[in-house]
């Protein structure tokens, strides 16, 4: 049965389901606005998606062709990959940071295997072993991941500025940039006083920046063709040569917290209050896990090697194949912060590089 929440306000919640996901379903949110209903992401680009996405709309009395506009709050595919089956039966434009967007056109212009490519020398500069190397290798030589979830997005016509209130007639939304989980994250303040009276500057469509029971995974802003991946400068370079997405991250969320909203609209999970306390709360948990890898650090450490010893929600040797990617990219934005700190450097000589705290 498809679950509808209503906000209030003019703003009600979708769940739309991530197939084969742990997270189980996305929160699409539609806001009611004096040109008609505006969907703040889209879903997974699946059929039973589709169905459940199109369900929800109905049981609002919306019919797909309705829908105005589609903000999307960041690329990935469970946010976006909806975006242009809404705007093929709509007409509805798609709006999207510019550092997002950039990201989706190159996606799209790039073979498959040229993703296959970086992302084996990606895994392999931090220290991989050739048995999860080999797959991406076999799919790369028999043309496989042809259906890899974002290769086909739809390139959106609209830029979100941040700062700036978005176009939408007879409401006050504004972009507030938050950059950590992608390049171009962007949340979504809603100026208006809160449907029941809670106190507080209005309410936050959080994308995944601000959930009420996750740590969103920090991913690293490159480039397929970035020779960095498999040719990493010195360590003195590295410092104003790479970037800190987590730094990025932590800056973002003291941003968030200022804002002091009544209520969070978040992607995942639920509707929550006080931002200000899970910023918090978010701000202390990745200043422990720094500190706990410093510990580890103290024997040098290719970043995969420090993946393996971190503490995630299951035993390395029970996380899935995809999942350990995404955690070697999240140790290495964690080194990259210590880098940058000047509390780790990498160690001359060693091929994959190894970091070591100082």
């Amino acid at each position: 049965m498809t679950q509808v929440t209503e906000h209030g306000g003019g703003v009600w919640s979708l769940r739309v389901p991530i197939p084969d996901n742990p997270l189980g379903h996305t929160l699409v949110h539609v806001l009611d606005t004096d040109r008609g209903p505006v969907l703040v992401d889209t879903g997974w680009d699946d059929p039973d998606s589709w169905t459940e996405l199109t369900a929800g709309l109905s049981a609002l009395g919306i019919d797909p062709a309705d829908v105005h506009g589609v903000v999307i709050t960041h690329h990935h595919p469970d946010h976006h990959g909806l975006s242009g089956r809404v705007r093929e039966e709509s007409g509805a434009w798609i709006a999207m940071h510019a550092a997002d967007t950039a990201v989706v056109r190159r996606t799209r212009e790039s073979d498959p295997g040229t993703w296959l490519d970086y992302l084996a020398r990606k895994l392999a500069a931090a220290g991989a072993p050739e048995d999860h190397l080999a797959p991406l290798r076999a799919a790369r030589s028999g043309g496989g991941m042809r259906t890899l979830p974002g290769l086909g997005a739809a390139l959106p016509d609209r830029e979100i500025v941040p700062g700036e209130l978005l176009d939408l007639a007879g409401r006050r939304l504004r972009a507030v940039w938050t950059p950590g989980h992608t390049p171009g994250h962007v949340c979504l303040h809603l100026e208006e006083e809160h449907p029941a009276g809670l106190p507080g500057h209005g309410r936050l469509f959080s994308g995944d920046h601000l959930l009420p029971g996750i740590s969103p995974h920090i991913g690293l802003y490159e480039d397929p063709d970035d020779a960095a991946v498999t040719d990493p400068p010195p360590s003195s370079q590295l410092r104003s040569s790479r970037g800190d997405p987590l730094g990025d991250y932590l800056d973002s969320l003291e941003r968030i917290g200022r804002l002091g909203v009544a209520e969070v609209l978040p992607a995942h999970q639920h509707a929550f209050p006080d931002a200000a306390g899970r910023v918090r709360e978010l701000l202390d948990h990745h200043e422990d896990r720094l500190t706990g890898l410093l510990a580890l650090l103290t024997t040098p450490l290719t970043p995969w090697q420090l993946a393996e010893r971190m503490e995630w929600n299951r035993p390395w040797d029970r996380i899935p194949y995809g999942s350990r990617n995404i955690a070697v990219s999240e140790a290495e934005a964690h080194i990259r912060r210590l880098v940058k700190l000047g509390r780790a450097e990498a160690v001359p000589g060693t091929e994959p590089v190894a970091y070591v705290a100082v």
